[in-house]
Formats: structure tokens, C-alpha cells, sequence
């Protein structure tokens, strides 16, 4: 019944995907056909020109199609959680375009440049916004347990309740665990009571375990960090498994490290794991300056109006200047002015210590919903973040980034412990994880996981991607006071 389940969801978006990127692909390059040889005469789509082109048309969004098909793009353990279906789609998207000009290059082809330039952006973001949207319906369904894999965790005891509780934690991953089982472990040992989740036995053979999974049918297996199984028992199980048609997974110990870091090599029949060294190295910081300095231009052009109009209402909301500067501390422990929207009164700084008392942060961060220094205009400007749009000045001199971990004061950076200073290696942002992940609402703990996972892990893609989903964040207001 179990495997009907996430058969019936897995091909249902499956079969959704592959026509909604047909539709959009066939929309993209007809689209592009049209404006490029449309005629004045309503009744004729192309010009004589123009007619080779739609068998062109036809050709490309058949290849295009495929593309995204052999590219991965729809495979159901990408769909709801994360952006790697989102780089499948850009990547796929723009190799098949790069292949059209290399060919036509090659073998002097005529293809017309505009038609091309029309029909690429045209069609990427359509995938994206068709993605997104399926996406959406999807994480609903999941909300509320559908559309998702059930697990059962094997490992030791500790083991066991962290990948239970990591998946728990993001139910948008489609992973949910229904029972454990912990071999060699005392009869009687269970995980965490509050996760709810049935031991279903000790014994390490490959018989009870299979016995177990026919028990509970569900549609993965995971294995957890430290499963106290000789080798031998594990391969056993997973051929046991293939037969019984269950996915096997994997799930090492190593924490909060993307993909990017994380390179296979098989050595004697062992999958051996060469995770490499967090470093920007000299093209990467080029990259991510460029990307800052294009993006911060961009956006002060695009958002100079509303600037203009926020500081109006500053000026005129109460006494004091309308930028306030406040010294933070940037890259390698540097300090810096960051500029902000006045969002509080003037002798905000000198009434901080008497409401230290009552702080509702997470013990290093100071935090106050009802903070008695915030403006009637600052309360407005800080619940959509506008208060800091002109920190997109401090991206142009090079003090800040776009996207980066949240810029610290220095009497923060005094509490750090030693491995928090890694936040300090990058740039910080003007958005970041912590932005989109719930702000003031997080925990210490998780602010300083997330700032080093995006330090550990940078991505031209993952700034993308953050982007993005800060202007859904900052839309939804999701722990902004």
C-alpha cells in the first residue's frame, strides 16, 4: 500500500512537470517566432522569411524538452526542497542554447540571433515561475504529511534521533520517518519518546531488519551515521531491499556541507567521501565582487524612487538625521560604518542599556518586539525591511554583500566563541540565510549554523537563490520587528 502511495504522488508531479515544461518550452520558442517574423497582416503568423522557422521551433522545443528530461530536472527526490532542480533547469537550459550556437558556428548556420535571444530568457523564466508553482502546491501537500516518503531509520541510538529529528525538522525534504530500529542496542532502548517513533528491534541480521521493513512497508531505509552493521550485513540488506523495492539511503555523519564540497571516489568497492577545504579562492571573490557590484547598481537604479519617498517620510516623521550609521564588524574582524533608515530616535544607543533587561533575542543578539525607541515611521520601514536599502551603498564600497552571513556589532563579535570568527571570513550581507530562514525568531545557535553553512558553502546559484526567496520573506514579513 505503502509503495502505492509514493508511486501514485512521484509519478502524478512527475507527469505534471513534463507537461507544464512542454507547454512552457512550446510557448517560449512559438512566442519568439512570432514577434521575430510576425507580419502587420493579422492573418499570417510568419513572413516567408520566416517560415524554415518553424520547423526549427518544433526541432529546438523537442530538444529542449529532452534536455530537461535527461538533465534530471524531474526527478522526485529534487522536488519540493532545495535549488538544485532550480540550477537542473538553468543549467540544462542554457547547455542546449550554447550547443544550437556551437553548432550553427560550426556548420554555418543562419540562425537569427534575435530569435534565439527572445525565445532563451523567455522560456527559462517560465520554467522557473512553473517550477515554483508546482513546488508550492507540493510543500502544501506536505504540510500536512501527504506527498511524501515514509523512512525507517536504522543506526545507533544517537544516530537514529539526529536524522529523525533533521527530518522532522524539514518536512518540505518529503522524508518522513515512521519507525526505528537499533541494532546490538539493550532490549528496551528507544530514541527520543517525544519523536513518537516505534524501536521495532535490535537484532543485526539482515532477516530481522527485513522483517521489520515488511512490518512497517515503507518506502525508504536509511541508514544512519555509526550503524553498528559489519559491511557484509549492509550489502546484504541492500539487495534485500532492491528486491523488496524500498530505497536505501545513506546518510553520513558530516553536517551542513552542500554538494559542491563533496566528491565521491570509489577505492577497493568502498564509496570514499573527499569533502574539500571552505576557501573563496581569487576567481571566486572576483565573481562574487562582480556579482555585488552589478546587482547594487541594478537596484539602487530600480528602488532610487522608493528611497527617495522613505526618506521624505523619515524627515518628516521626527527629529534627527535620516541615515544612521552604526559601526559593525565586516571581513577579517574589520570595522565599518553600515547605513540604515533611521528606523529609531536619536538617542536610541544611550537607552539600550537600560532595556537590556528586556531583551527577547537568543542571549547574544539584542531583540525587543516592543521596542519603545522605534519610530511610528520606523515601525512601518523595519516590518518590509526598507530600513535598510541603503546598505546597498556599503555593497558598492565594498564593505558588505549582497548576500552574506548578518553583519555583527562588535560587542557581539566579544561573546563569539572560537568557531563562530568563521562567520567573519566572507563579506557580510545585506540579506542572507538568516533573512530568509525567520530573522528574529531564530535561535543563537541557528543564526551561527546557517551564517556557516553559507560561509562553508558559497554559490553563485545559492545567492540566486536567496535573493529570491528574501523578497518572498520580506513580502511575508516571516520575524521582522
Amino acid at each position: 500500500m505503502q509503495e502505492s502511495l509514493v508511486a501514485d504522488w512521484s509519478r502524478y508531479y512527475v507527469r505534471l512537470i513534463a507537461w507544464l515544461d512542454g507547454v512552457v518550452v512550446l510557448w517560449a520558442m512559438a512566442g519568439a517566432l512570432i514577434l521575430r517574423f510576425g507580419t502587420t497582416r493579422g492573418y499570417e503568423l510568419v513572413t516567408t522569411d520566416g517560415e524554415r522557422y518553424i520547423a526549427v521551433t518544433l526541432i529546438l522545443s523537442a530538444a529542449w524538452w529532452a534536455m530537461l528530461g535527461f538533465s534530471g530536472s524531474r526527478d522526485t527526490t529534487l522536488l519540493g526542497y532545495g535549488i538544485e532542480e532550480y540550477k537542473r533547469v538553468l543549467s540544462s537550459s542554457f547547455w542546449l542554447f550554447g550547443l544550437v550556437a556551437t553548432v550553427s558556428y560550426a556548420l554555418q548556420l543562419d540562425i537569427a540571433r534575435g530569435y534565439v535571444a527572445l525565445a532563451l530568457p523567455a522560456g527559462v523564466l517560465s520554467l522557473l515561475i512553473s517550477r515554483a508553482l508546482v513546488r508550492s502546491h507540493l510543500r502544501t501537500q506536505r504540510k500536512s504529511g501527504g506527498s511524501s516518503s515514509t523512512v525507517l531509520i536504522i543506526g545507533g541510538a544517537y544516530g537514529v534521533e539526529h536524522l529523525a529529528r533533521a527530518l522532522f525538522s524539514q518536512p518540505m525534504a518529503g522524508y518522513l520517518p515512521v519507525a526505528t530500529y537499533v541494532p546490538e542496542a539493550t532490549p528496551g532502548t528507544a530514541v527520543n519518546a517525544n519523536l513518537k517513533l516505534p524501536n521495532l528491534g535490535h537484532i543485526p541480521t539482515v532477516e530481522a531488519i527485513t522483517a521489520a521493513i515488511r512490518e512497517v512497508r515503507p518506502n525508504a531505509v536509511a541508514l544512519s551515521s555509526g550503524v553498528p552493521l559489519p559491511p557484509r550485513v549492509i550489502r546484504e540488506l541492500g539487495w534485500a531491499l532492491a528486491e523488496m523495492k524500498v530505497k536505501m539511503i545513506m546518510a553520513p555523519a558530516l553536517t551542513d556541507i552542500a554538494g559542491p564540497r563533496i566528491h565521491t571516489q570509489p577505492v577497493a568497492g568502498l564509496p570514499l567521501i573527499h569533502v574539500s577545504t571552505p576557501n573563496l579562492g581569487a576567481g571566486q571573490r572576483f565573481i562574487k565582487r562582480a556579482f555585488d557590484s552589478f546587482g547594487a547598481v541594478a537596484l539602487l537604479l530600480l528602488l532610487s524612487p522608493v528611497m527617495l519617498i522613505v526618506a521624505l517620510i523619515v524627515r518628516g516623521d521626527s527629529p534627527g538625521p535620516v541615515i544612521f550609521k552604526q559601526s559593525r564588524v565586516g571581513a577579517e574582524g574589520q570595522l565599518f560604518d553600515m547605513y540604515k533608515f533611521r528606523s529609531m530616535v536619536v538617542d536610541a544607543e544611550a537607552r539600550l542599556e537600560e532595556l537590556q533587561s528586556q531583551s527577547e533575542g537568543n542571549g547574544v543578539l539584542f531583540k525587543l518586539r516592543s521596542d519603545p525607541r522605534i519610530t511610528r515611521a520606523g515601525k512601518f520601514l523595519r516590518r518590509f525591511s526598507l530600513d535598510e536599502l541603503p546598505q546597498l551603498f556599503n555593497v558598492l564600497n565594498g564593505t558588505m554583500s549582497l548576500v552574506g552571513p548578518r553583519p555583527p556589532l562588535p560587542s557581539e563579535v566579544e561573546l563569539y566563541q572560537s568557531h563562530v570568527h568563521r562567520r567573519l571570513m566572507v563579506r557580510p550581507g545585506l540579506t542572507g540565510l538568516w533573512q530568509v530562514s525567520g530573522r528574529s525568531l531564530l535561535s543563537w545557535d541557528d543564526t551561527v549554523r546557517l551564517d556557516l553553512y553559507y560561509v562553508e558553502n558559497w554559490s553563485v546559484a545559492g545567492d540566486i537563490a536567496i535573493l529570491l526567496k528574501t523578497f518572498r520573506a520580506v513580502i511575508a514579513r516571516h520575524g521582522a520587528y
